[in-house]
């Protein structure tokens, strides 16, 4: 039925472009160019339409304004030079397209200017959560989807075109390892979307001059003024330093584990030899590595260990202890 519409209004536009040529204009070459401008302008709409528009509405309003401002100035401009000779007219049509396109660049550049206004952030907070940016990491990693479905993440999940496109070529690699995590990372996609509480959305905006894919994120992040979601220690400093909000799923899987003070007593199972002499690792049920002094020798054992320290790290938390009959001596 869209199209049905679609394809009536252009008729409409064409026929009313046409007779506007033929009456006011007094036919000639009018009867080609204006139908194919306002087909051209009518089609930039529909393929927007389409598409879906992806900026702020200000960037829009931006961009209808500078392309105003750009077609008075090269009428302006162009007016004198209609009467140089037979040519006159083309090079007014010239002036103007070159002064319309240069309203419209900066026009929408103003647009994103504005629209970061507080006035209108105020306004999109009032419409609801910002949207969240899926990386490789953080899609493959597949905690994402359990924490969206427990309710921790508000706003729509953008999931990038070059994202999935980075997807299908580590699924489609010949290394075993690396086609089981792409996989595994397209089923949490697929998992994501039939989620009945969580909004997915597909996003196809690209930047064709920047190559690196963290670098198109946070680019696609400041863009449409959204957060990142990820796993990679990297890309979190990074988007930091360039004023970019960060999720980082590590980060609150720390934050939520359960909180161990020195002398406290865990029940731990020790399943290797540390990096020091003597030393034994053992695991919590949340995968915080324990390191147990004297413990070497209790390798398989389930023991009692007494926390001596606990040492905070980017990657982690670790939990350096000795057997508790050790520390009671």
């Amino acid at each position: 039925m869209k199209w049905l519409l679609r394809i009536l209004i252009a008729v409409i536009v064409f026929y009313g472009a046409y007779q506007y040529a033929l009456v006011q204009m007094k036919g000639g070459l009018w009867l080609v160019i204006l139908p194919i401008i306002a087909l051209s302008c009518l089609a930039a709409v529909f393929l927007g339409e389409i598409r879906g528009f992806k900026l702020h509405p200000m960037a829009y309003a931006g961009g209808l304004v500078g392309t105003i401002l750009g077609l008075i100035i090269g009428s302006l401009f162009g007016y004198v030079l209609l009467n140089i000779n037979e040519s006159g007219i083309y090079l007014f049509i010239l002036v103007n397209t070159t002064f319309a396109y240069l309203g419209y660049t900066i026009g929408l550049n103003w647009g994103k200017e504005i629209s970061q206004l507080p006035i209108f952030r105020q306004r999109s907070k009032t419409e609801g959560a910002r949207m969240k940016i899926l990386d490789t990491s953080v899609i493959i990693d597949g905690r994402i989807a359990d924490i969206c479905e427990a309710g921790f993440i508000e706003g729509t999940i953008v999931a990038p075109q070059f994202i999935l496109n980075e997807l299908q070529h580590i699924a489609d690699s010949p290394d075993p390892l690396k086609r089981a995590r792409g996989r595994r990372g397209l089923d949490i996609l697929n998992k994501l979307r039939k989620s009945p509480g969580v909004k997915i959305e597909v996003m196809d905006i690209d930047f064709p001059k920047i190559r690196e894919v963290d670098s198109k994120l946070i680019a696609l992040a400041r863009e449409i003024g959204a957060d990142i979601l990820t796993n990679d220690f990297n890309l979190n400093k990074i988007a930091q330093l360039q004023g970019v909000n960060v999720l980082n799923i590590n980060q609150l899987a720390n934050a939520v584990k359960p909180i161990v003070l020195p002398g406290e007593t865990l029940t731990v199972n020790i399943t290797r030899p540390g990096k020091e002499r003597g030393q034994g690792v053992a695991y919590l049920d949340d995968g915080t590595m324990v390191v147990v002094e004297q413990g070497e020798s209790l390798i398989n054992q389930s023991i009692e260990v007494t926390v001596t320290s606990i040492l905070q790290t980017p990657a982690g938390r670790m939990i350096f202890g000795q057997p508790k009959n050790h520390a009671s001596a």
